[in-house]
């Protein structure tokens, strides 16, 4: 589908091209051009079985369930499963955005899928063990996850605030 979004990247990598054409000459264009078509095809599969795996399950799950665990009326302790599943799921951007709005469609509200995605990326397990602990000392990995840690349910919160703003109305 084409959207605004797709637009101004479309827009945002044409101009890039042109950029570097101009400053680094056609050689370096292309030299690009052919290892980012590479990174692309190899990249393609794992995008592709992201969005299958994570639509095949958001389709599975019973709906009454995820009303039940992190629909609209599930409260805090709803937001604070979303924050936990978003914390602890593996993987990139491939599988958390599809498994999100795959969710959603199954039963979570905006809110939850609020929380997922902000929990996977302030406070993502995967991350903080392998990537953080492993560069960065663990006095500030553990300040930063703890000053982090409520933001995912906080925000979730004011989602559903708005919501139930936007529905008086």
């Amino acid at each position: 589908m084409i959207d605004g979004g797709l637009i101004f990247v479309t827009a945002l990598l044409c101009l890039s091209g042109v950029g570097v054409w101009i400053t680094r000459g056609p050689e370096r264009f292309f030299d690009l051009l052919w290892s980012d078509l590479g990174f692309a095809l190899i990249l393609l599969p794992k995008i592709f079985g992201g969005i299958l795996l994570a639509t095949a399950l958001g389709l599975s799950l019973p709906r009454a369930r995820v009303l039940a665990l992190i629909g609209p009326d599930s409260g805090w302790r709803g937001l604070m499963i979303a924050a936990v599943a978003g914390a602890v799921m593996p993987g990139g951007p491939h599988v958390i955005y599809p498994l999100t709005v795959a969710l959603m469609a199954a039963g979570a509200d905006m809110a939850a899928g609020v929380t997922i995605v902000s929990a996977w990326i302030l406070l993502s397990l995967n991350r903080t063990l392998v990537w953080e602990l492993s560069f960065i000392p663990v006095e500030f990995v553990a300040m930063r996850f703890l000053l982090t840690l409520p933001v995912p349910v906080m925000l979730g919160l004011v989602v559903r605030a708005l919501a139930a703003r936007a529905a008086t109305r």
